[in-house]
């Protein structure tokens, strides 16, 4: 009662993100997105630096795209905002999940059909130990960000959009790289250092960016924690090492949102119970729904249903596989992320479709 809830967002040639709800939701609420390689193929649309860096150029291929997704998918809201008022979402999606650590010098590897990625450029003990936080307003990276905001704001009126700014383990990993969770053993105060540097990072940077949307007429209040490998930890090491800075994240914004890619989130659940103002959650098929939904009744759940299950497996099995979901976790959202180019639209179709069926035997919310 009270929480603010967030639900699945994937914008146009974007990772998946969270948004705050608006308006009534079904009961079973589809959200699709396809990779940048299935745009590619069929459009020819190229992904490379200039997508990330010229709001003008992206802005030309998210039209294309939609024009597209509307064409071969009609009437359904793919890749939207249901509260747009028409203006673009030009800001989800750039330079995908990079941004944190690009702002500690990391450098971003672009790719002209896939989303890009951070060179693995590790820290050495030595920097482990000297690292600082970031200082946002006196960081090329991020300003380079803001003047791409300045641009939005101007052509777009409203800055609508959020930045990936990942979960403080994922970003943790990629600037120390494996030798991680080595550190979480042999030197845990050197591992406090770069978490506590990461973290700061990342909120500072949230707060930066949402001012500057609000100066645009959009208000932000949320964060989103992304936990893609969290099943790299024991329950006993993410509660030591991660779930402090991921509490800390929770006091300062209204609403957090925990991602979990499509892992067994069981080890975990009780850990996620004690943060504050959970407004989102996600897990895989393997967790134990029950249990998550009984943990989280005021969050809004939702389930990642993988790209190979939704490609592979036959439409009444992907059917009990909805209602299986349906009776124990929902509502909920139905997270189909990363289809790649070679999964039959009709299979989205039916996906959809089958939402809407089960929907229909529940209560709407």
């Amino acid at each position: 009662m009270g929480i603010e809830q967030l639900i699945s967002y994937i914008a146009l040639g974007a990772p998946a993100t969270r948004r705050p709800v608006t308006g009534s939701l079904p009961f079973l609420r589809p959200e699709i997105g396809f990779t940048p390689n299935w745009f590619h193929k069929s459009l020819g649309i190229d992904f490379g630096e200039k997508y990330h860096a010229n709001p003008a150029y992206r802005r030309e291929a998210i039209l294309k795209m939609r024009e597209a997704v509307d064409r071969r998918f009609p009437g359904t809201q793919i890749g939207k905002m249901d509260d747009q008022e028409g203006t673009l979402d030009l800001l989800t999606g750039v330079n995908g999940a990079c941004s944190i650590v690009a702002m500690f010098g990391v450098p971003i590897r672009f790719a002209n059909d896939n989303w890009p990625v951070s060179e693995h450029v590790h820290l050495s003990d030595v920097e482990m130990m000297n690292l600082r936080p970031i200082d946002p307003a006196n960081n090329p990276f991020f300003q380079s960000i803001l003047d791409q905001v300045e641009w939005i704001a101007a052509h777009e009126g409203k800055v609508v959009g959020f930045m990936n700014w990942q979960g403080v383990m994922n970003n943790a990993q990629r600037l120390r790289g494996p030798q991680l969770f080595m550190d979480m053993l042999i030197d845990p105060e050197m591992t406090r250092n770069l978490l506590e540097c990461v973290c700061t990072t990342m909120i500072d940077s949230a707060k930066a960016l949402q001012k500057k949307q609000m100066e645009s007429g959009v208000s932000y209040t949320f964060f989103t924690v992304s936990n893609c490998l969290v099943n790299m930890l024991s329950s006993e090491l993410y509660e030591e090492f991660i779930l402090p800075f991921d509490q800390r994240i929770a006091e300062a914004f209204e609403t957090i949102g925990i991602h979990n890619c499509a892992w067994n989130a069981n080890p975990y659940l009780d850990k996620y119970a004690s943060i504050p103002k959970l407004g989102y959650i996600d897990m895989g098929m393997d967790s134990d729904l029950n249990k998550a939904s009984e943990l989280f009744p005021d969050t809004r759940r939702a389930i990642m249903y993988t790209p190979m299950d939704l490609a592979n497996r036959p439409i009444p099995e992907i059917q009990k596989d909805l209602e299986y979901i349906a009776l124990n976790y929902g509502p909920c959202d139905i997270v189909a992320a990363d289809i790649e180019d070679g999964t039959p639209d009709g299979k989205v179709r039916d996906l959809i479709q089958l939402c809407r069926d089960i929907s229909g035997k529940f209560e709407i919310r």
